[in-house]
Parts: structure tokens; C-alpha cells; sequence
């Protein structure tokens, strides 16, 4: 599954999921509410038949010992016949007797009344969790089936991409071989045009790899590579299209693991576009420091560093879909990626290592 698929379907299965959730976990609580005032309403009526026995003198046996009372007096208050209290671990309830000023209390403890709400909170807990497992899955389901257009339609896509891909490489191949011919004649060997046709070519065989490449991102194999070594045969290369940029490498040795290949188009991408913005005789300075690499360029720096990477990015130093690739390339490979730019003096790309 690709990055952009992935989110998708997390997109999907949280939303959903996330709702449903909130929904069971919110009616689970107004119905742990609503038991709880029927089990409240009951200890109070059960306190008011504890009383009535009382009153009517009737056998007081098939009460448990949670119950007991005492007589009270209340000289001049007034209290409320819908009163009913916890009084430490005791539920409490004033009636009135036939005598003024005189109240029955009647008490019962709460032990009992707590076991069946602890039971009745596992009981809610337990349906709870096993209706979140229930639509985990069907979240899960369903998110697989909404994506699956969108699969077909990636897939029909990139059926299409890897046929053109194809077919553009044979006439850049041979464009690529005639023009080698050309410079071989004395007379042409500093012609500008030829020259200009040479960039051009060698742009189009960029995009032919970082589309290449591209649609390999799914199926990246990671190994323990040497970046010097990549950057050393990216630089050999831009020496020959841009011969006034001083390349400044200090150091030799960089492990990291990661895709040779994607690697080589990330930093294949960020450097042709450090020479092709840079100024007349500039420089470009390659060095690593911790897990982070560094690229930096003496160029004309950009205005919008942090737009750099998005497709619609049409600023001065614009380069297609060049630095878009490269930050999905760093992302599939948990590279993080960032830039450091300031006008007239330069910019530097970091990558960093995870």
C-alpha cells in the first residue's frame, strides 16, 4: 500500500471509528446514569418499606441487618418528605410519626448498593469494549472497501505511467547518444546551442528517472550504503554540465540505511537544482554532521523556503516536480527534510537521517 493510500484509509477508519466511538462510549454513559438514579430510587423505596414495617409494627425479620432506625426530634424544623442522603457509608431518610416535632430515621447501608454499581460499571465496560472491537472491524472493512476505487484508479494510472516511462526511454536514449557525436566535432564543441540542448536533454532524463523511481516507492528495500559514494557519481556528472561550480566535499565516509536508488534521486534532484540557481563561478558544499546531511549552495536563495515542496510552487526558482518528488521519496523512506534559505546569499537543503 503507498503513503498516500495509507493515509486514506487511516483517514477513513479514524473518522469513522472515532465517531461510532464516541457515540457507544456516550450512550454507555447516560445509561450507567439512568441505572444508577433506578438503583438510588430503589434503596430509597426499600427505606420507606423499612419504615411503613416500623410504623405498622409488622415483623422486620426479612430485613437484612443493613437496616436500622432510630427516633428523632426536630423542634420547629421543617423537613422535606422527598429527603434522601448518604450520610457516610449509610443511606438515610426522615418520616414523620403521628407525634409533632418527632421523625423516624431509617437507615441502610450502602455496601450493597455499591456491588451492584461496581457490576453494573464492569457490565457497561464489558458491552462497551466488545461493540468498539465489533466496529474496529467493520471500520476496517469498510475503509478497505472505500479504497479500493481508489486503488484501481492508482493502479490504471501507474499502468500508464510505467508505459510511457518505457516508451520515452528509447528516443531519450538515442537523442542522448547523438548528441556525444555532436561535441565530437571540433567545430561544435562550444556551441551554445548545442550546449543548451544538452541541459535540456539531460532534464528530461531526470524527470525519466525520478518517475522511474517513483513508482518503485512501494516496494523500496532498504540497505547500509555509503552516501559519499552516491554523491561523489552525482557530482561527477554535474561537473561536466556545469564546469564554473566549485564543488567543496569534505568529508569521505556517511553510513545510513536506506534505498541506493531513491537516495541517488533525492540527492540526484537537490543538487542539479543547487547548480542550476547558483551563481556564475559559485560553489556547493556537501558535509555531514551527526545523522544529518548537509547541501549548500551560493545561490540567489528562495523567497518561499517552506512552499519549496509543493507541487503548485511556481516561484522564480520553480523546478517542477523535482523537489516534490524528493519529499516523497524522504517521507517513504522516514527521511526528514528541510531547508534554510536566505536571499542573495544561498540555500541549504538538510536531510536527516531517522
Amino acid at each position: 500500500m503507498f503513503h498516500h493510500e495509507k493515509k486514506a484509509f487511516l483517514k477513513f477508519f479514524i473518522t469513522y471509528f472515532v465517531s461510532v466511538a464516541l457515540l457507544i462510549l456516550a450512550a454507555g454513559f447516560f445509561y450507567f446514569k439512568q441505572e444508577k438514579n433506578h438503583l438510588l430510587k430503589s434503596e430509597e423505596f426499600s427505606l420507606i418499606e423499612y419504615a411503613r414495617h416500623i410504623k405498622m409494627h409488622q415483623n422486620l425479620d426479612h430485613f437484612s441487618k443493613d437496616y436500622h432506625y432510630k427516633i428523632v426530634e426536630e423542634d420547629g424544623n421543617y423537613i422535606d418528605i422527598r429527603n434522601f442522603s448518604i450520610v457516610g457509608r449509610e443511606f438515610t431518610k426522615y418520616l414523620p410519626t403521628k407525634f409533632k416535632n418527632r421523625y423516624l430515621q431509617v437507615f441502610k447501608s450502602t455496601d450493597f448498593f455499591n456491588e451492584k454499581l461496581f457490576y453494573l460499571k464492569m457490565k457497561i465496560i464489558s458491552i462497551q469494549l466488545i461493540l468498539l472491537c465489533i466496529f474496529a472491524i467493520i471500520s476496517y472493512k469498510l475503509a478497505k472497501s472505500a479504497l479500493k476505487p481508489l486503488q484501481e484508479s492508482i493502479n490504471t494510472l501507474d499502468k500508464f505511467a510505467k508505459d510511457l516511462i518505457h516508451d520515452l526511454n528509447t528516443p531519450v536514449t538515442s537523442i542522448k547518444l547523438n548528441l556525444k557525436l555532436l561535441e565530437r566535432i571540433p567545430e561544435l564543441k562550444e556551441n551554445k546551442i548545442l550546449h543548451r540542448l544538452n541541459k535540456s536533454v539531460h532534464t528530461i532524463s531526470e524527470l525519466h528517472q525520478n518517475l522511474t523511481i517513483l513508482l518503485q516507492e512501494e516496494t523500496f528495500q532498504m540497505e547500509y550504503v555509503n552516501l559519499y559514494e552516491i554523491i561523489h557519481e552525482i557530482v561527477e556528472i554535474q561537473k561536466g554540465i556545469y564546469p564554473n561550480i566549485r564543488f567543496i566535499i569534505n568529508q569521505e565516509n556517511f553510513m545510513v540505511k536506506t534505498n541506493p536508488y531513491a537516495m541517488k534521486q533525492i540527492l540526484q534532484n537537490i543538487i542539479s537544482n543547487a547548480c542550476k540557481y547558483n551563481k556564475k563561478d559559485g560553489f556547493i558544499k556537501i558535509y555531514n554532521d551527526n545523522n544529518s546531511l548537509y547541501i549548500e549552495d551560493s545561490g540567489k536563495g528562495i523567497e518561499d523556503a517552506e512552499k519549496i515542496f509543493e507541487r503548485s510552487y511556481s516561484g522564480e526558482q520553480s523546478s517542477g516536480i523535482g523537489l516534490d518528488i524528493v519529499k516523497r521519496l524522504a517521507h517513504a523512506m522516514n527521511i526528514q527534510i528541510a531547508v534554510k534559505s536566505e536571499l542573495s546569499k544561498g540555500t541549504t537543503f538538510i536531510l536527516t537521517i531517522v
